[in-house]
């Protein structure tokens, strides 16, 4: 293999990795928001809310849900991508050895690098989301516990 093609191979490894990386980060990410979710559902029950903490509550299970979307979105299946196993099953046999021997190595590249940034940017926003609307949840707890007397 030349020391382009094996530049390349490395380039394909470290997009693959990053997408396996930012999914696993994706689905901690989703457990976390729901247990919050579930959690602040659980607290609101048994604390006696004013107007103040149910705003702020309710801005911050908002935000909370949005995240969960995002996260969602981001780990959805692209069955009409071009990459991975959407693309084998379009092929014919011809063009899978050639995709396989590296002949469109750097179009995988350049697509698997995209696909990585968007799903990077929805766990970004989802990350601000989540931090935000549990900033939202805590500020309620203090309202209802009597901060906004």
């Amino acid at each position: 293999m030349s020391a382009a093609g094996s530049n390349l191979a490395a380039a394909h490894a470290e997009v693959k990795a990053e997408i396996t990386r930012t999914d696993t980060k994706t689905g901690l990410l989703l457990a976390f928001v729901g247990a919050v979710l579930a959690g602040a559902w659980s607290v609101a029950r048994d604390l006696p809310l004013n107007l103040a903490a149910y705003l702020a509550g309710g801005l911050g299970l908002t935000l909370l849900v949005s995240a969960a979307g995002l996260l969602l979105r981001s780990t959805r299946p692209n069955l009409r991508g071009r990459h991975g196993f959407p693309l084998w099953a379009t092929l014919t046999a011809e063009e899978i050895s050639t995709t396989v021997s590296g002949g469109n190595l750097a179009a995988d590249v350049a697509g698997l690098s995209r696909l990585a940034v968007r799903k990077f940017t929805a766990l970004r926003r989802a990350v601000d989301l989540t931090m935000v609307g549990g900033a939202l949840l805590i500020t309620a707890v203090l309202f209802a516990l009597g901060g906004a007397a």
